[in-house]
């Protein structure tokens, strides 16, 4: 089981590297476990790259402890005020975690970024070699990933 988990957070690294977003690794590499295919996981967690639409707000690796918690606990009956309640622990733990890791979980305070984008600033940062260079984010990723797989671990999967 270890090495399985160990192999998802590899995994959601070599995602990223390969151009996906922070939210897109995170969540690709374990939605599997949830019959969530990798083009489906990739879809739904686009949109919270650069923190959220790149507007430096939750970081992107964070959202995707938010989604894989909600596909692990998430409540399915509108009704079911205990199943809500067990998914949000399980968020605020994942995010102590990892804001607990990183100092931080918004996107512009983990990249110092003084003065986070704007709406209208949309256009995705091209992935040079001085990207991964100057971004600490595959890091980060690599960080929730973690995360996540000792909260697998720890429930027994």
């Amino acid at each position: 089981m270890q090495e399985e988990l160990e192999a998802r957070v590899s995994r959601a690294v070599d995602y990223f590297m390969e151009g996906y977003g922070c939210c897109q690794s995170v969540v690709a590499a374990f939605a599997d476990l949830y019959g969530m295919d990798k083009s489906l996981a990739l879809r739904v967690s686009a949109g919270f790259g650069g923190g959220v639409g790149r507007l430096r707000m939750m970081c992107g690796a964070v959202s995707g402890l938010v989604i894989l918690a909600g596909l692990d606990r998430g409540q399915t009956e509108g009704s079911d005020r205990a199943g809500k309640s067990a998914c949000y622990k399980v968020v605020q733990d994942l995010l102590a975690e990892s804001k607990a890791a990183n100092g931080s979980l918004i996107c512009a305070e983990i990249l110092g970024i003084s003065q986070p984008a704007a709406i209208g600033h949309y256009e995705a940062s091209p992935r040079t070699k001085e990207y991964y260079q100057q971004r600490p984010c595959a890091a980060k990723v690599e960080c929730a990933a973690r995360i996540f797989a000792r909260y697998l671990a720890s429930k027994g999967q």
